[in-house]
């Protein structure tokens, strides 16, 4: 018969037991569970892994040089750097990286009523003039591969002028390709003039913040309605823009 193993000597091999199988048990659940060579326990991906599908998001929206006397020509991205994007309805969504959108330092929540609220417009004083821009708007169309037609496709501000947008930044202007529904040689159809319509009013009313509203047109132009709570769902319909773009 064996000996008995005296009480002390049990406490101190049972408190050993219990630590290794608390290491053990640590080791399944810390760090993910993954090894250099995709051994080891599965688990949740990790916070990369599940945005690496998500669409691109705008970088931080920059503040641009604002209205000037007169407006230089400006350089666009190289040739065939942007990259159009489209929403499920097959509406144009510009290149974040080329186009995140920019403001204008002259306007500002503070000020409205003596700017993009002013009686009689406020963009027409600002806007550069359609010889300069039609030079920008050809580069821009090498910068994002469009052939189309030019008359077809509109030189956009992303954060329109009648919302505060800069007027002659490149990082606030790209060439928008026609929406869905367009008749070859007609000309622009951009449902994007009546949501900037749109929310220029909801500013001027006192409904929404200019923040929010160049936060949520520069991020996806075709949901920024919704989601400032100004419109139900359902696709934006083209319209006049009242104040221009």
């Amino acid at each position: 018969m064996e000996e008995p193993v005296p009480a002390p000597a049990r406490r101190a091999a049972l408190a050993i037991a219990a630590a290794v199988l608390l290491a053990a048990a640590a080791g399944c659940s810390s760090g993910g569970g993954r090894t250099a060579k995709g051994g080891g326990h599965s688990s949740a991906p990790a916070a990369g892994d599940a945005a690496a599908g998500a669409p691109p998001v705008p970088a931080a929206i920059v503040t641009g040089p604002g209205p000037k006397s007169s407006y230089d020509v400006q350089p666009q991205p190289a040739p065939g750097s942007c990259h159009y994007r489209y929403t499920a309805d097959k509406q144009p969504l510009p290149d974040p990286n080329c186009t995140p959108g920019a403001i204008s330092p002259a306007v500002s929540q503070d000020n409205l009523k003596d700017t993009i609220c002013k009686q009689g417009g406020y963009t027409s004083a600002i806007r550069p003039p359609a010889n300069l821009t039609g030079k920008e708007k050809a580069e821009n169309a090498k910068s994002y591969g469009y052939t189309g037609p030019m008359g077809d496709a509109e030189y956009d501000h992303l954060i329109s002028l009648q919302l505060g947008g800069d007027p002659n930044d490149a990082r606030n202007l790209w060439i928008q390709p026609p929406s869905p529904g367009h008749v070859p040689g007609k000309g622009p159809n951009n449902p994007k003039d009546s949501v900037e319509t749109h929310l220029h009013t909801a500013i001027c009313k006192g409904q929404i913040t200019l923040a929010a509203a160049q936060q949520a047109i520069a991020t996806d132009w075709t949901t920024a309605e919704v989601k400032l709570g100004i419109r139900a769902g359902g696709a934006p319909t083209p319209e006049a823009d009242a104040d221009g773009d």
